[in-house]
Parts: structure tokens; C-alpha cells; sequence
């Protein structure tokens, strides 16, 4: 159900986080959100932060928000975005212990950055039935909205990952585990959905990641991964718009991949997904795959990335608007909407740098808009009658 992009040609958001405010000291931990909420100081600067992202927003002229994740913590690397969930949700410890993935060390021995995210997995263990616990989203989404008139995204991330970041002593398999968070998580994204929330965003599903990784568990098929997105939404478009957002990876701003990725041999399958619109990485990875993305992804809105997450070099408006009229050759106007590839507050971009990272955005999509004769976006920050220096 399209909410908060329907009627709106060209519209722009970023893809959820921000950089943290520097001030922004105080840590959420494993206390619930609303008991957190009850403390004075933690409320002021939560409510503090969340409202300078959208302020920020809000000056760039962007049409969809973010709360810019303000409810993660400050951990390397942007970790937080895994270890919220499984910090606050049920049939986890309360005990947390350092849990390295099983992945190829070798491949991030000591010395490199990506090294680090892994020593920054202190996790509980699976020691019972999974369910939504104290995720409370729906309480997050309300209190950023109520700090705007303009719709808020609320994003998080998908069971497939979960699943491969911590110890199971319940489960008999791993595949039961995915499944176990799918259905956990869907009940805590209804809960959101009936508050209001007018976009949910289903973070990083693998789909894309096999020809790249291999199957999660040696096991899942694509076929497999299009199944447990479509049960970790279900029943959600009837009452809310829903995104799939996909990029490369994106801890600590870093690359993960040496050589740039294609979506080309999973195309078919992400369209598959029970979703509104699907993210892609069209900027920082080029736009090699637009062509194929008009082609392959028919029914559904197209979220191209104009904004490289990884650099603090800021894109000039022309820049972006050749990326949306190079999209715009294959995707009708109506079903284009303009975003960053990925978050910019995972620890390695300064505000100021995210700030003109979105009016950059703006200007550019409004050059593609004049020409299309469509109205352009109010930009506060680049008015010339606000300019100090005349």
C-alpha cells in the first residue's frame, strides 16, 4: 500500500541512519526503550537527537524521514544495527559473550577495520523461544513523528542475519532459527503498522548477497530467502507501504567487497519479494545495473541510491540528477524514487558532511524536476536570501 510516496513524482529520502550528535553521549544498553524513555536525561537527549535528524532532513527538503536511527548505540562500526534486536528481544540471555561469526578470518585478519566489527560481537545465546520482547518500534516511530508533519520511514533489519550472528542453544537448526526470528519479528512490524507508521523498511535480506557469499547456512536457496521476506512482511502492505532495502555492505562507511557487485542475477528474484519498492546501490557502485533493473523490476517502485555513503566528498546536484535521468530511461518517473545507497551514520561521517550529503540530493532531483516540469522541492539550506555571506 503506497503511503507516503503515493502522489508524489520523484520523491526523496535517505536510506535510515545519520551520524550521532556528539553530545548524544547517553547509552540505550540492554534497557528497554520505554524505560529508558523515563529517565530525564536519557528522554532529553533521545528526543534532542531524533529531532536534530529531522530538522536536518526537514532543511534539505527531503519528502519521506528518518529518525536516522537514533535509538542505536554507539558501537563500532554501526553494530548496533544487530545487537539492538537481539539485546531486547525474548528468548535471548542476559548474559553476553564475544560470538566471532563463522566466517573466513583470513579474509579480515588483525590490522584491517572490518577486523574490528568482529571483535565488537559481544552477544547473548538463543536460550528459548524468540519473540518481539522490548523491541519497541511503534514507540520509537511516535516519537518521531509527533516532531513532524512529514512521514516517518522505521527500518530494521532482516532474520536471516540475526540468525548467523549468535549461539543457539534452543533451536535444533538453524533454518527453524530464521524462520523462529521471521515470525517474531513480523508480530512486532504489525504492532508498527497500527500505530501509523507510513513506511517500513526490511533491511539487507540476502537475496542478493549468494552469487557473492553463498547460500546463509550452506543451505538457503534464493527461492528460500524471497520466502522468509515475504513471511517477515506478511499481512503488512495491507496496511502500510513496505520497502526492501539492498546495498553491499556498509560497516564502519567501509566497502566490503573488493570489486563492485552486480544485482543483475538475483533481479528476477527481488522482484518477487512482497514489497512496495526495492532499494538499490546506484551510485557508490555505479549505474550499470539500471538498465536491467528497468527491465526485470516491473511491478513495483524503483529506489535508486544518488548519494555515495562511503565518502565524505559531497555529490554535486548535476551529478545526481545525471543518475535519476539515466534511470529515468527505463523507470517511469512515477515509480522512481530518489535516495541515498545506503546509511551515513555508521560511525565513519561527520554531520555536516550527511547534511549537504542530502541537499546535494535535493538540488539535483529538483534540476531533473524543473525539467520535467514538476514542482521542486523548498530547500532551506541552499536559499539564497539565508546565505551569511550575501
Amino acid at each position: 500500500m503506497y503511503k507516503a510516496s503515493a502522489g508524489v513524482v520523484l520523491p526523496t529520502s535517505i536510506i535510515g541512519s545519520l551520524p550521532r550528535p556528539a553530545w548524544h553521549t547517553a547509552q540505550l544498553g540492554s534497557k528497554s526503550f520505554l524505560e529508558a524513555m523515563v529517565n530525564a536525561r536519557w528522554r532529553e537527549q533521545y528526543e534532542d537527537a531524533v529531532s536534530t535528524h529531522l530538522r536536518a532532513q526537514e532543511v534539505a527538503g527531503l519528502d519521506i524521514c528518518t529518525d536516522g536511527d537514533a535509538h542505536y548505540d554507539e558501537e563500532i562500526a554501526g553494530w548496533s544495527w544487530q545487537s539492538y534486536p537481539l539485546t531486547h528481544m525474548a528468548g535471548l540471555s542476559r548474559e553476553v559473550a564475544l560470538t566471532v561469526p563463522s566466517v573466513n578470518l583470513a579474509a579480515v585478519p588483525r590490522g584491517m577495520i572490518l577486523h574490528d566489527q568482529l571483535e565488537a560481537r559481544v552477544l547473548p545465546r538463543i536460550v528459548g523461544p524468540l519473540g518481539p520482547g522490548n523491541l519497541q518500534y511503534a514507540a520509537m516511530w511516535k516519537v518521531a513523528q509527533r516532531l513532524t508533519r512529514r512521514p516517518v520511514k522505521f527500518g530494521t533489519i532482516m532474520p536471516e542475519l540475526l540468525a548467523a550472528a549468535v549461539r543457539d542453544e534452543h533451536y535444533q537448526d538453524p533454518v527453524e532459527r530464521v524462520w523462529a526470528f521471521s515470525e517474531a519479528i513480523n508480530q512486532e512490524l504489525h504492532q508498527l503498522a497500527d500505530a501509523g507508521c507510513p513506511v517500513i523498511q526490511m533491511e539487507e535480506p540476502q537475496i542478493h548477497m549468494v552469487p557473492a557469499r553463498g547460500k546463509p547456512f550452506g543451505r538457503l536457496e534464493i527461492a528460500d530467502l524471497v520466502k522468509i521476506f515475504n513471511n517477515t512482511v506478511k499481512g503488512l502492505r495491507a496496511k502500510t507501504e513496505v520497502w526492501c532495502h539492498t546495498c553491499w555492505g556498509n560497516p564502519a562507511q567501509q566497502r566490503i567487497f573488493r570489486d563492485v557487485q552486480s544485482y543483475q542475477p538475483t533481479l528476477a528474484a527481488l522482484n518477487e519479494v512482497d514489497a512496495d519498492a526495492i532499494t538499490f546501490e546506484t551510485c557508490s557502485s555505479g549505474t550499470g545495473d539500471l538498465e536491467a533493473i528497468g527491465r526485470l523490476v516491473t511491478d513495483k517502485k524503483v529506489v535508486i541510491g544518488v548519494i555515495d555513503h562511503h565518502t565524505l566528498q559531497i555529490e554535486r546536484p548535476d551529478q545526481v540528477a545525471a543518475i535519476i535521468r539515466e534511470a529515468l530511461q527505463g523507470i517511469p518517473a512515477e515509480r522512481l524514487i530518489v535516495s541515498s545507497d545506503c546509511g551515513m551514520g555508521r560511525e565513519g561521517m561527520s554531520r555536516r558532511h550527511a547534511q549537504y550529503k542530502m541537499v546535494a540530493m535535493v538540488l539535483g532531483t529538483n534540476l531533473v524536476k524543473k525539467e520535467l516540469g514538476l514542482p521542486e522541492a523548498d530547500c532551506l539550506a541552499a536559499d539564497p536570501r539565508y546565505s551569511m555571506a550575501g
